[in-house]
């Protein structure tokens, strides 16, 4: 049994409009969304044994600000495939995760986390902003990752926390 996080970047600035996308950082609503699901985290105790983030800007910061309030060990890996990537290349990375690692957190993008968790679970579900889904896969290894392989155990965000 292998089990996936997905976690869209939290809401990004726009204020800069000659910024490109990759540099977009966070704003001040993402900065305090990531810390909130970074202690939903702690306190549910999900502990995953792999951070892989894309490394823009905002993903990243929503990453580390994670990490922090998560207080987790586990340091954000930065994959440049994630960026700006669909579900099929988010499963390519997905499968070819070391079968040592149990449950993954990606940290990514819309629309491919949307459709990532589609095509893995077969519900259609939005994702806004610092969204975080859990699904749960029949599997041993990686590499047997399939569509409609896996189950939506929850999807938590940020507005449902506000208590944390």
């Amino acid at each position: 049994m292998k089990t996936l996080l997905l976690l869209r970047h939290a809401k990004s600035s726009w204020s800069d409009p000659a910024l490109r996308d990759f540099y977009r950082p966070l704003n001040k609503r993402g900065l305090k969304a990531a810390p909130l699901i970074g202690r939903f985290m702690r306190k549910r105790k999900i502990r995953p044994d792999l951070i892989l983030s894309s490394p823009a800007s905002r993903a990243r910061q929503t990453a580390e600000l994670v990490v922090e309030a998560a207080e987790l060990e586990t340091e954000p890996r930065f994959d440049e495939s994630i960026y700006e990537a669909s579900a099929v290349q988010l499963l390519e990375v997905v499968s070819h995760l070391g079968d040592d690692v149990g449950e993954v957190m990606l940290v990514g993008h819309n629309p491919g986390l949307e459709d990532l968790l589609l095509a893995l679970t077969g519900e259609a579900r939005r994702m806004p902003t610092a969204a975080l889904a859990r699904i749960s896969l029949d599997i041993e290894r990686w590499e047997e990752v399939r569509e409609t392989g896996g189950q939506l155990e929850w999807l938590v965000k940020p507005k449902e926390l506000a208590d944390l």
